[in-house]
């Protein structure tokens, strides 16, 4: 069962909006110490994922080399005309499991996160669980 849920609005069809600076303040208002935040996305035609937060080329490059693996338009037989979407979704995953010490998200040096919208724009939600460390040991 989640323990909150962050609010995502994308503008465009596909996207990548970083979620960091979201998830460091959810860790915090909780009170998060020690312990791993599972970030689930219930959305079949979103993902998410972990990469360079420093250069924003990243994002477009990534947004673009999966539009030539996975054309908008193809010979998908799904009705709804999303199937790419679909496909890059299951691409990126459904969630991320990132590692929490003394209150803080821990992420390598260039390392953000990304929900990765590729049916918008939408409102969407994801679901944030904290497993808490075994403070006995």
């Amino acid at each position: 069962m989640p323990i909150a849920t962050l609010d995502v609005r994308s503008r465009n069809r596909q996207e990548f909006i970083p979620m960091t600076s979201e998830l460091q303040r959810a860790v915090e208002t909780n009170g998060w110490m020690e312990g791993a935040l599972l970030v689930f996305n219930p959305h079949t035609t979103a993902g998410l994922t972990i990469n360079e937060g420093a250069d924003p080329d990243v994002k477009r490059d990534m947004l673009v080399a999966l539009s030539r693996l996975i054309p908008e338009r193809g010979d998908y037989h799904h009705a709804e005309g999303n199937s790419d979407a679909h496909l890059k979704a299951s691409l990126m995953g459904s969630s991320v499991t990132l590692p929490v010490v003394n209150g803080r998200l821990k992420l390598g040096t260039w390392q953000a996160i990304y929900f990765c919208e590729f049916d918008g724009p939408r409102s969407r939600q994801v679901q944030l669980t904290f497993l808490q460390a075994d403070s006995s040991r």
